[in-house]
């Protein structure tokens, strides 16, 4: 604090009403004691630095899991989820069906005017499912629906730790927010108290200007602190879409030590890769083609002597051989995409234990830090109470009081932002092992 040198050179004569009066005004400045995490939105902001205010509404109705739920209901991966449906559907509906693909039909008709001799024809040409296609098409329809399902509480774990992130970003803002508009409203007050001595011929002008100086100073922290603010609760609107936020979003740290397989983006993945080996089978079932069955009907309807009015009925079968080398090309390409998922998979299960090992050791370092930080809070809020009294009664210069206050101030902060850190990081941990709250 660069105003506080301005004390470095005490006067020899302090007048008692400006010292009791600093006295009284530091008393009535001192930090109190933090008994709730920065979640306590119901605080006012009483000031703002600029024209800018992005409201945040708590909803006593509203809680953790039903956020993530309504965030969900708004979030751009619905329609994909949406389309991933009904793809299993169309599969499930194709797989019931009794023959490969569409039957045809055909009419003709035939007239040989010379021997006035007249043909009319109808003949059927029906698709066959091939030696086990059917059952490949079974599996892909089933897989497909399974990897819908994996895919969506992916999409929803994902959500959940953009909504558990940006709740925890907000929280941090907005302790330091309070802290800087603190800071402010102290030194605003020491500057109106200094200008008063100055007044009063106890401190030169020098003084004031230096105590001025300090003050803009804090009045850009404040301004930036108040930015951060607003940027971080536009973050969390533009996730969820709403700016309520729940009353209560707490998190108790789930008893997992490790991620599985079970873990919904690994589960996710696998899926995808089962469906996608579905799909491979079921396209290589089809073999060089797929067979069919026709049935047709011949009437011979002329006026011709010569003709016997007679139908004719035949069947056959048709089998295509020697077409397998066609369907390679796709089957290579959907191999393709098969080893980008299995590539993908490894590199994501290097991420998530990456990302859980951060997790648990972040919660290591800070449950050790927040008993250090209360402690020293303590500490500071002692010796600036005894400080104080030791100020009022003129055993101390203003310069120490106001070095020890700042000190407090600084241990305060640092407690309440390691008691949400802490909360944080419980989130985050559950996040890394897959668990919803």
């Amino acid at each position: 604090m660069f105003f506080l040198d301005v004390f470095r050179k005490p006067a020899p004569y302090l007048p008692l009403v400006p010292v009791f009066f600093l006295a009284a005004l530091l008393l009535l400045t001192l930090p109190l004691p933090a008994q709730a995490l920065a979640s306590d939105w119901l605080k006012s902001e009483t000031a703002h630095a600029v024209d800018h205010h992005d409201p945040i509404v708590i909803d006593a109705t509203l809680n953790l899991a039903k956020l993530i739920e309504l965030t969900l209901e708004k979030y751009p991966d619905t329609t994909w989820l949406s389309a991933l449906e009904e793809e299993a559907s169309a599969l499930d509906e194709r797989s019931k069906s009794w023959t490969a693909g569409a039957t045809q039909a055909s009419l003709g008709y035939q007239s040989i005017s010379s021997f006035k001799l007249n043909y009319g024809t109808v003949g059927l040409q029906i698709p066959l499912w091939n030696l086990g296609q059917r059952d490949a098409q079974h599996q892909l329809a089933s897989q497909a629906e399974t990897s819908a399902v994996a895919q969506a509480a992916a999409i929803k774990l994902r959500v959940a730790g953009l909504v558990r992130g940006a709740l925890w970003d907000m929280d941090l803002a907005k302790i330091r927010y309070e802290q800087a508009q603190a800071e402010l409203d102290i030194y605003e007050r020491l500057l109106s108290s200094i200008k008063r001595r100055v007044e009063l011929g106890d401190l030169p002008r020098a003084d004031e200007l230096l105590a001025k100086s300090e003050l803009l100073l804090k009045r850009s922290t404040f301004t930036v602190a108040e930015a951060e603010l607003m940027h971080s609760r536009k973050r969390y609107t533009s996730i969820t879409q709403v700016n309520k936020i729940p009353l209560h979003y707490e998190e108790a740290l789930v008893a997992i030590k490790e991620f599985g397989q079970n873990h919904p983006i690994l589960a996710a993945i696998n899926h995808q890769i089962e469906h996608k080996q579905a799909e491979l089978n079921a396209l290589k079932a089809i073999g060089s083609g797929q067979s069919h069955a026709i049935a047709g009907l011949l009437s011979d309807e002329s006026n011709d002597a010569r003709s016997n009015k007679a139908e004719f009925f035949n069947v056959g079968v048709i089998v295509p051989f020697g077409g397998s080398v066609h369907a390679q090309p796709q089957i290579a390409a959907i191999n393709i995409e098969l080893n980008k998922l299995i590539a993908d998979r490894a590199q994501m299960n290097r991420s998530l234990e990456l990302a859980h090992h951060e997790a648990e050791h972040n919660l290591e370092v800070n449950r050790v830090e927040l008993d250090t930080a209360n402690e020293q809070k303590a500490v500071s809020e002692e010796l600036l109470t005894m400080t104080h009294l030791a100020f009022s009664v003129g055993e101390i210069h203003l310069l120490d009081l106001l070095k020890i206050k700042s000190r407090t101030d600084l241990a305060i902060l640092y407690a309440k932002e390691r008691a949400v850190m802490l909360q944080r990081d419980k989130a985050l941990y559950n996040q890394a092992v897959g668990m919803m709250p």
